[in-house]
């Protein structure tokens, strides 16, 4: 299992327009019928303000969902759009390797 992990560190202020515009960015994923994946905003502590997250069974249902994307004009202005409400952006691409009994 493959897990895509995205952050979103607001400009201060936009918090609540980065996770409409994360909402934004799922629908237009639903579209293109790709899972939505999940959306986390910050109640508390360090970390960022919005963070998003998808499961893919293998790295290569993660490619075609990155190629699926990438070939997309509304996710791609989608994504312009929030660079513009950020101080900083992470993706962290990890593999499930267990859990603890």
């Amino acid at each position: 299992m493959v897990i895509e992990i995205t952050n979103y560190y607001a400009l201060p202020g936009s918090a609540d327009a980065v996770l409409a515009q994360r909402r934004h960015a799922s629908d237009i994923r639903v579209q293109l019928g790709l899972p939505p994946g999940r959306i986390f905003r910050k109640l508390e502590g360090d970390g960022p303000d919005v963070r998003w997250e998808c499961t893919f069974e293998s790295r290569a249902e993660l490619e075609r969902d990155l190629v699926a994307r990438g070939q997309s004009e509304e996710f791609a202005q989608a994504r312009k759009d929030m660079h513009r409400l950020l101080e900083r952006f992470e993706r962290h691409i990890q593999e499930a390797v267990g859990h603890l009994p």
